[in-house]
């Protein structure tokens, strides 16, 4: 049981490293205009929309309802979340202030709630056929690629270094060793409350690209070449998903 234990959480320790990894594009770009800029905020909120249909497709499978049950509390935990930030005067968090810093502090927070659900994913799974752990290690861990590429590009932009906005990449990911060892000793108890977990990632997600991000790559660019990042990151996001996560 000990080795098993401690291999989840080796399992699980990956699958957040790599999250980081989508910061790594930045180390080539220094100096962002204007266009580009709001070109990263489309791309993000492409990449968004289709993690959250990944999502809400996850959940369906298991329960529809609690994953409905889960969109509508992210919805309702976000707006709350929007409004105790705006009312709380000047935050900072990842070396920005202001509403940039209110803005980064809503994706980091999105992130790190829809990591919970994944680390539960990773225990549930290495309780299950041999196999399905180190499969759906490997599937989540690629896929966190793009989700850490998704939170560097609104913070980079904005001005956050990009070893930091790495580590701020991880450290969204972190719920996931934290939740992968119990899910994984008690997956009983821990299954049924999957379905919620995947919703409510999708609800916030959701939010969060209607809200902040594609309003943001309006200010910046014309609609129509908006609505193109959205859509080929939208696109290649799901085509990634197809490569890596299928079954």
């Amino acid at each position: 049981m000990e080795t098993s234990v401690w291999i989840v959480v080796a399992a699980a320790l990956v699958t957040a490293i790599m999250t980081g990894a989508g910061a790594l594009p930045f180390l080539f770009f220094e100096n962002l205009g204007k266009r580009t800029i709001g070109l990263a905020n489309a791309a993000a909120a492409g990449l968004m929309l289709a993690a959250s249909h990944s999502l809400i497709a996850e959940g369906a499978s298991l329960n529809i309802t609690l994953t409905i049950v889960g969109v509508l509390t992210g919805l309702g935990a976000i707006v709350l979340a929007d409004r105790l930030l705006a009312g709380a005067g000047e935050v900072e968090v990842a070396d920005l202030q202001g509403a940039n810093a209110g803005k980064a502090l809503l994706i980091l927070g999105i992130m790190t709630a829809h990591s919970f659900a994944e680390g539960v994913g990773v225990g549930v799974s290495f309780a299950g056929s041999e196999g399905l752990g180190a499969f759906i290690t490997t599937a989540i861990a690629f896929h966190n690629v793009p989700e850490g590429l998704a939170i560097a590009l609104v913070l980079v932009p904005l001005g956050t270094p990009v070893w930091k906005a790495g580590l701020w990449a991880i450290f969204t990911s972190l719920p996931q060793p934290i939740m992968a060892v119990p899910s994984y000793l008690f997956v009983e108890t821990f299954r049924p409350f999957l379905p919620v977990g995947l919703g409510l990632a999708a609800g916030a997600m959701i939010w969060m690209v209607f809200s902040e991000l594609f309003p943001d790559a309006l200010k910046r660019v014309e609609s129509g070449s908006a609505a193109t990042a959205v859509t080929l990151a939208f696109a290649a996001m799901m085509a990634f998903q197809m490569l890596v996560l299928a079954h």
